[in-house]
């Protein structure tokens, strides 16, 4: 079911109008896990049963490490001896670790198996051998937002053994689970951030809901009618490295980044809006990161849901910042290659993570130089070292996304090889800039600069001057969105980027 399409509208406004008239919370519960299992349906049947029975694991989990969350019986006996407490504390804690770790390892296993199991034997097996047994060409889909669930999975888990209360209402936590909006792609929401929701859960507001489809609509022009366009030229350029010339792998490298975030925010955009009329509200995944003058700031406003599942999660049990210089850059780099096998299994990705793992690494490192030479402090404070901090971070981030968009080393490692002093094919330019695009290679670049001065001014009145729409202007674009992704969207839409992850 496309998100940009009359269908996802009818299946939206259908479920509204069956949602809002329920009046128990239990009833909504059941309409929205009954309607996100339709949803999930639409894309992968195969895989429903699997994800029912990985969420009754982890809800029968959570259940057994809540019901351990004391030592019970001993806590109020106290004729009970000091080292009797002792014992049984030890015991408790014991017990509710190796519940946790058995829970992790459930949903490891599964995210292993159907995600990277096929790819590390292809990897581990000689070439002969492979190839004999069929294993090159054996694919194995794995189910669609696994990574997301099985993400969420743990967070839930350890919230409960760190202390959270663990829901005895099995539908609550299937709705949260399988929640349509989110379960393709994020964001990553905790359980109880979204369930305390559903308890004071009212109609929305006519804001709310100007607001919401506000949202819907941004997204769609984010992704329709910006991402789609640009992925074409982008698909093209990369899928003829051989003979792009340095000009057009640049170009293309700058036109990947600005898909990226806008196919994969514009997403995020129409699943925090249909949530919102639904009276849910869903964490942000992006606040203008390609305006970030560090790394650090980088992920801390790209993909925020997972950045902060990697600090909570990964990052500070660890042992974060806490246990010296040395360590901290180990820290930083374990989670980063970590966030590169997130994202695939494939080698590219993890050089990808290494690579923001040594910029974070540098980032740390020069802080520290700062904080002792005070040249330093007031340089990188100063208009001109604001700038120079937010060139290096940027052509850090975008000539990093060549791996991220190559995942395979023999692709990745051409167009890096061809970044400098290579000439383009000369039938090149006719394929793309004048049969495909009818426009030249700096027409193309104007356009794609164009598109970033318009975020630029965006972010100038959104973030600095602190401007909004009223409802009133929301729902006069909502239309014209619409519109112009319907008259300018390229036949057949791609697929979200980020459903492969």
């Amino acid at each position: 079911m496309n998100l940009i399409s009359i269908t996802y509208g009818l299946f939206l406004i259908s479920l509204l109008g069956i949602y809002w008239s329920v009046g128990q919370e239990e009833l909504r519960l059941w309409v929205l896990l009954i309607a996100s299992i339709i949803f999930y349906i639409s894309y992968q049947p195969a895989y429903i049963l699997l994800l029912l029975v990985l969420v009754f694991i982890n809800y029968r989990i959570g259940i057994e490490l809540g019901d351990n969350t004391s030592p019970g019986q001993h806590s109020q006996d106290w004729q009970v001896s000091n080292e009797e407490w002792q014992y049984a504390q030890a015991d408790w804690n014991r017990r509710r670790l190796i519940l946790v770790s058995i829970g992790i390892f459930i949903n490891v296993f599964i995210l292993f198996g159907f995600k990277y199991l096929v790819p590390f034997l292809k990897f581990a097996t000689p070439q002969n051998t492979a190839n004999s047994i069929g294993l090159d060409s054996f694919k194995l889909v794995a189910p669609l937002g696994i990574s997301y669930f099985v993400f969420e999975c743990i967070a839930y888990l350890v919230d409960i053994y760190r202390g959270a209360p663990a829901t005895g209402n099995f539908v609550k936590f299937a709705a949260y689970k399988l929640f349509f909006a989110k379960i393709t792609s994020g964001p990553i929401t905790r359980f109880h951030q979204l369930t305390q929701q559903f308890k004071n859960n009212q109609v929305p507001t006519v804001d709310s809901i100007a607001e919401a489809l506000w949202l819907i609509a941004r997204g769609a022009v984010k992704k329709g009618l910006f991402a789609d366009n640009i992925g074409i030229f982008v698909d093209i350029c990369f899928g003829n490295l051989q003979r792009a010339g340095s000009s057009d792998i640049w170009l293309a490298t700058f036109a990947y980044g600005l898909q990226l975030y806008l196919d994969f925010s514009g997403y995020v955009d129409i699943a925090r809006g249909s949530a919102l009329l639904f009276g849910l509200k869903l964490p942000e995944n992006f606040d203008f990161p390609y305006f970030s003058t560090s790394i650090a700031d980088f992920w801390r406003r790209w993909h925020m849901t997972l950045g902060d599942w990697l600090r909570n999660y990964l990052y500070f049990p660890l042992g974060g910042s806490r246990a010296g210089l040395e360590r901290t850059c180990v820290n930083l780099m374990i989670v980063m290659v970590v966030c590169g096998i997130w994202h695939g299994a494939t080698l590219g990705f993890i050089i990808w993570g290494m690579l923001h793992g040594l910029a974070l690494i540098i980032h740390r490192l020069s802080d520290k130089l700062s904080d002792r030479i005070e040249f330093l402090e007031h340089f990188w404070q100063s208009p001109f070292g604001i700038i120079i901090a937010w060139l290096l971070t940027q052509a850090m981030v975008f000539t990093s996304w060549i791996w991220f968009r190559l995942p395979n080393l023999k692709d990745s490692w051409l167009a890096t090889q061809h970044l400098w002093g290579h000439p383009a094919d000369s039938q090149f330019a006719q394929l793309v800039y004048i049969e495909a695009f009818k426009m030249s290679q700096s027409q193309i670049a104007i356009l794609l600069g164009t598109l970033a001065t318009c975020m630029s001014i965006t972010y100038f009145f959104s973030r600095r001057l602190k401007l909004q729409f009223t409802w009133h202007l929301k729902l006069l674009f909502v239309p014209l969105c619409f519109y112009a992704v319907w008259l300018l969207a390229p036949e057949g839409s791609l697929p979200f980027i980020y459903f492969d992850y």
